[in-house]
């Protein structure tokens, strides 16, 4: 490509020229891509890679074309870099084992022997109150519904459900 050049317009190329233009448009450019992205650090990076193309390609760009030049530079960089994070993302996420547990064996272990506590104190339950506590917590019924398939008050079932509640903190306390 070559460039035809008048010989009242300025080329790119000349320093002064260049640092005008990186002047009048770096902020804007960095403010554009730091909005539009929501990372200032990375809006920062391809600002400054989309000058660098300019001054890459500055014998076929003219100083009037450069802004429109560095905003659609800009913004490809920052797609591409879009695009290698999610390329990357998904290799991430394929590349992990699908059957690891990310818990520890000491907190899988608690969690059982947890269960088998609060099974127990499920079971240690007078019958009226577990099969409140079972309906409520379990079945996710609400006191009115659990009250109406019972043939109680809602606040029977209420009590019923707090003394529940109170046995189970007792036992698991002592845990």
């Amino acid at each position: 490509m070559s460039l035809v050049k008048n010989d009242s317009a300025e080329c790119l190329c000349e320093e002064a020229v260049f640092k005008s233009v990186f002047e009048l448009n770096f902020k804007a450019i960095r403010n554009f891509l730091a909005y539009k992205y929501k990372n200032t650090e990375s809006a920062e990076d391809m600002a400054q890679n989309a000058f660098v193309i300019l001054w890459e390609n500055c014998g076929s760009i003219k100083p009037i074309q450069a802004k429109q030049f560095l905003f659609t530079t800009a913004i490809r960089l920052s797609l591409n870099v879009i695009k290698h994070n999610k390329v990357v993302s998904n290799f991430e996420l394929q590349s992990r084992p699908k059957n690891a547990n990310s818990e520890s064996p000491e907190f899988l272990l608690e969690e059982a022997e947890l269960k088998k506590q609060l099974e127990k104190a499920i079971n240690a339950l007078p019958d009226k109150q577990r099969e409140v506590f079972l309906m409520s917590r379990f079945d996710d019924l609400t006191y009115n519904e659990i009250a109406a398939l019972l043939g109680l008050s809602a606040k029977a079932v209420e009590k019923r459900m707090h003394l529940a509640l109170q046995s189970i903190r007792k036992i698991m306390e002592s845990i």
